[in-house]
């Protein structure tokens, strides 16, 4: 028997009609509609395509990782927002989500806390898991504010 730990992770996508299909999981409350984007053939405006998915999986794993992080320290912050950009290119000839670009926000209490802040981020984006299993490059440029300044 292995000691090595694993989750599993059950999505189950049943298609809609055209180029479009709702996502869910059991246990989940939530279902998401997607489609093809609309930089394709066919492609539709105004609903969640796989690119948006895949640009939001970095981007949630590297705030859920900061989090982690902060609790873990006993580091308070009064908020944290990442805009996220992911880009898709083509190599080789094929498109691949060749890079995602992170943009956090961070807003401390107190000046004192800006270092700390910065650490924590820098550390979020080495520990996400999602990061490390991809191959797209992610680039993370961040930001402290303090409360008041914000």
């Amino acid at each position: 028997m292995s000691s090595e730990e694993f989750h599993t992770y059950q999505v189950t996508i049943n298609w809609d009609e055209g180029k479009t299909g709702t996502i869910k999981s059991d246990g989940l409350d939530q279902k998401i509609r997607v489609a093809t984007p609309p930089e394709f053939p066919g492609g539709l405006e105004g609903i969640w395509s796989p690119e948006h998915l895949f640009t939001a999986s970095v981007s949630s794993c590297f705030m859920t990782s900061f989090t982690a992080i902060a609790e873990y320290s006993k580091f308070d912050f009064e908020s944290l927002k990442v805009e996220s950009e992911g880009i898709m290119s083509r190599q080789d000839g094929k498109f691949v989500m060749s890079k995602v670009i992170l943009n956090p926000v961070l807003t401390v209490l107190d000046e004192k806390h800006i270092k700390k802040g910065l650490r924590l981020l820098e550390k979020a984006d080495t520990i996400c898991l999602i990061t490390r299993s991809i191959n797209s490059e992610v680039i993370v440029n961040p930001k402290v504010l303090v409360a008041a300044e914000a």
